[in-house]
């Protein structure tokens, strides 16, 4: 793989802007390229090489005469022992009066601008200066940005740690006795400082600054190709080894270890009361006082958060050392490049330079993690380092073949299940016969429910697929633990194994029904799809880790917080799952019918009294509005939260399409034209707004002053047709509808057919705008480089009474 290809797949997907710009840096280069090919002849003959020595020696007097400083070579240096290309130096490094920690820039001075075709190598140093202030401004302040957080994280294990030996001994009162049982805590950001502030104290600049060499870069890389991320990758190439399993500190004579805050430090904190749990809710609600002492209660709450807190804070750390490796290593190889196409000698004046910025001399980062894997070992680890350490850099998730190879398994069987079906019910004339009729309003709603189940989850796989294709960072988006989230082959996996399943199970049911041996058990055969139901529930719920119980896990978390939608704090991954059971209405209706044909007893004679009971048409209404009822309580919750008006437009929104759908039902079960025109007037209503807030708002599209004409400034896919047909087929999509008013049937359809048909139209609908949803999101997450996971701190420290106590 290129080393440009290889450099864009490795980073951070939200920070994409602030890397060097590698590619336009070579097109650069390749216009040097082009301009040399244009200007220089191939030197075939003695007198065109005497030509070419000639010109040399102007240039070579030219720079003396404009006084520049360089060293020459002249031919006669090159007879006795130099090379003939080894020519003057032509960059002049220069770094501003600022020391490398202040936000100076850096700048070269190229001093061949006066040769032909000098303005296009001037422009590419300009450029590539450009590209290292930009990189080395950007570095700092995210350093700077987590030295902040690690003070911060000093004072939340301060109280942590206090909080653990008031619960092992609640009566310990004594100074003393704290002290002595946690002088060893080792503190994030004030040891930083203190240790290289003894460091700028006891050695010059040249001998304290590390310095990466990028030929050793560049080893390293060819070691752990496409592995930046594993643990060999965060440690420094010129770092020490630790051979054994405990946990060192060495500082500089004279710096002592940080005193540990007293006992006392418990009367200056309190819990914060984030508001995300039902209980917090419901107490914030009632405004119930959150004052009162901290004791072992709280405890395992602390920790927990705690604990996160810290593994989201080393993952920040860790980026980072790859943003600052992958940097370094791409100047490396940009000017390896110029110097092979230019023959200069230039690139080892700018990697001196670009070593001695804080891009390159800056160790905060590593001591920083230093820090991070000493604390969390001891405080969250039980002191085993190796547990510790795999908490902290999980290991990535590796493609399996077995998955892929029961993927395909599992797909040509749903095939040749399908095909099957199709050429039994051709063959034996199933359609035509009596009891046609029959089978489809009882067992065919029955089946359907796994058909909406398959074609949900084959979208969503096909969104995963897409989302790796364009480098949508989904799992962060979702928040899933690293390692433990699908892939579109594991998606693929499910989906097609549900299909099994379900085809397998409408052959075995319809075999039975035609066997003259077995048809007699109709109420036996009945019972296959709910068995088929209950086998996937138990799947879904169970406790043991198979069938990744992690993402399991997830999908319950994620389906409590919206059923609870105003007791949870909202979070994307809870409102996008709301959205997608807004999709499955027919799904939620068949499973309605589930309860009454088994509950009541039809199964027994296959017979279909539901829908002429009150109770089930009472739900009828109420099963349909209830995932558009969870999304609009949770833009209320949001409402009130983040004080967002939008989020109260966006709430009536979904209130319009609850009455649209109240009045549909309403039509479809009672008729007439009372219902006929509310049902035409609320679904246009609803259809148009929601229509408009897909386009303009979740997707961030129809802008007038887009670079793009009618789209947005940033766009992931390069054909902006997609984005067109997108909007098209999400219109004609949305207004699906008109189906249930204008009561459009198709000969060869059956009516429940037709519903299906309907709703697998607005699933396909949800699947595409699953995609451009989240390429909208993670273009806000790249606009403002969020490529963290901001997690609240459990404690809210009182900085003024610090502050009182440190005068």
């Amino acid at each position: 793989m290129k080393f440009g290809k290889e450099f864009a797949s490795q980073m951070v997907p939200e920070w994409q802007y602030a890397y060097m710009d590698y590619a336009y840096l070579k097109t650069l280069l390749k216009e040097i390229i082009r301009f040399k090919q244009r200007t220089e002849p191939p030197v075939t003959t003695p007198a065109g090489l005497k030509r070419s020595l000639t010109m040399y020696r102007a240039f070579s007097g030219l720079i003396h005469r404009h006084g520049h400083v360089g060293h020459v070579k002249s031919p006669n240096n090159a007879a006795a022992g130099g090379d003939i290309e080894d020519q003057v130096i032509l960059v002049k490094a220069m770094k501003s009066e600022k020391s490398y920690s202040d936000d100076g820039n850096y700048q070269s001075n190229f001093l061949m601008s006066a040769e032909e075709g000098g303005e296009y190598e001037l422009l590419y140093f300009r450029r590539l200066d450009d590209e290292l202030n930009k990189v080395n401004k950007f570095y700092k302040d995210k350093v700077d940005e987590v030295l902040k957080e690690a003070n911060q994280l000093n004072k939340q294990m301060d109280a942590l740690i206090a909080l653990r030996i008031k619960a092992e001994n609640p009566n310990m009162d004594s100074v003393y006795e704290y002290s002595n049982r946690n002088a060893e805590m080792s503190h994030l950001a004030s040891d930083v400082a203190a240790t290289s502030a003894a460091l700028n104290a006891s050695t010059p600049y040249r001998a304290r600054s590390t310095k990466v060499h990028m030929e050793v870069i560049e080893e390293f890389l060819l070691n752990n190709r496409g592995n930046l991320n594993d643990s060999s990758a965060d440690r420094d190439v010129n770092e020490p080894k630790t051979t054994n399993s405990s946990v060192h500190e060495e500082r500089p004579d004279g710096i002592k270890a940080s005193r540990p805050a007293p006992l006392q430090i418990l009367g200056r904190v309190k819990l914060h009361n984030t508001l995300e749990t039902p209980r917090s809710t419901i107490k914030g609600i009632l405004k119930v006082s959150k004052n009162r002492e901290l004791n072992h209660k709280h405890l395992k709450k602390v920790e927990g958060q705690l604990k996160r807190t810290f593994i989201e804070f080393y993952q920040k750390l860790r980026l980072l050392k790859s943003y600052s490796f992958l940097n370094l290593l791409a100047f490396s190889k940009i000017m390896k490049k110029y110097d092979k196409i230019t023959s200069r000698n230039a690139s080892r004046s700018y990697l001196n330079m670009v070593d001695d910025s804080y891009l390159g001399s800056s160790d905060e980062v590593t001591k920083l993690m230093e820090r991070v894997e000493a604390t969390f070992i001891k405080h969250f680890s039980n002191s085993n380092r190796r547990k510790g350490i795999n908490i902290l850099r999980p290991k990535a998730k590796r493609e399996r073949h077995r998955i892929t190879f029961s993927m395909g398994l599992f797909v040509g069987a749903a095939t040749a299940l399908l095909v099957g079906l199709i050429l039994i019910i051709r063959a034996r004339n199933i359609l035509n016969k009596g009891g046609s009729t029959l089978y489809m309003e009882t067992m065919f709603p029955l089946y359907s429910l796994f058909g909406f189940i398959v074609l949900h989850l084959f979208l969503y796989g096909m969104n995963i697929y897409f989302w790796r294709r364009y480098r949508v960072n989904h799992p962060f988006i979702f928040g899933f633990k690293q390692g433990t989230e699908l892939g579109y082959r594991e998606v693929f996996l499910i989906s097609s194994g549900i299909a099994v399943l379900a085809l397998a199970s409408v052959l075995s049911n319809l075999d039975m029904e035609m066997d003259p041996i077995t048809k007699e058990y109709k109420a036996l055969t009945e019972l296959v799809p709910l068995a088929l139901v209950c086998l996937v529930v138990g799947i879904t719920f169970c406790p043991f880790d198979i069938i990744y119980r992690s993402s399991r896990f997830f999908l319950l978390r994620c389906t409590l917080h919206s059923v609870c939608a105003p007791l949870y704090k909202v979070t994307l991954p809870d409102f996008f799952l709301a959205d997608q059971l807004t999709s499955q209405i027919q799904a939620f209706r068949s499973l309605e019918f589930y309860i009454c044909y088994y509950g009541w007893g039809d199964y027994k004679y296959r017979t279909n009294n539901c829908k002429d009971n009150d109770v089930y048409k009472t739900f009828f209404y109420i099963v349909a509005v209830i995932p558009f009822w969870f999304r609009f309580l949770q833009c209320i919750r949001r409402l009130f939260e983040e004080k967002d008006p939008m989020q109260g437009y966006n709430g009536l929104k979904y209130f319009s399409i609850i009455l649209s759908i109240i009045m549909r039902t309403a039509y479809s079960l009672n008729k007439g034209m009372v219902w006929q025109v509310l049902a035409w007037i609320t679904s246009a209503i609803a259809g148009i707004v929601s229509t408009y807030w897909d386009i303009v708002f979740d997707w961030g599209l129809l802008q007038r002053n887009s670079k793009n004409r009618w789209l947005r400034d940033k766009l992931l896919i390069s054909h902006k047709s997609v984005y067109f047909g997108a909007i098209i087929l999400d219109c004609l999509l949305r207004f699906a509808w008109l189906q249930t008013v204008l009561n459009f049937e198709v000969s060869f359809l059956h009516k429940e057919a037709m519903i299906a048909v309907v709703a697998s139209l607005e699933i396909i609908r949800r699947g595409v705008w699953n995609f451009f949803r989240l390429e909208n999101e993670h273009l806000n997450n790249v606009g403002k480089f969020r490529a963290f996971k901001s997690v609240p701190l459990p404690f809210n420290v009182d900085e003024d009474e610090e502050k009182d106590e440190d005068k």
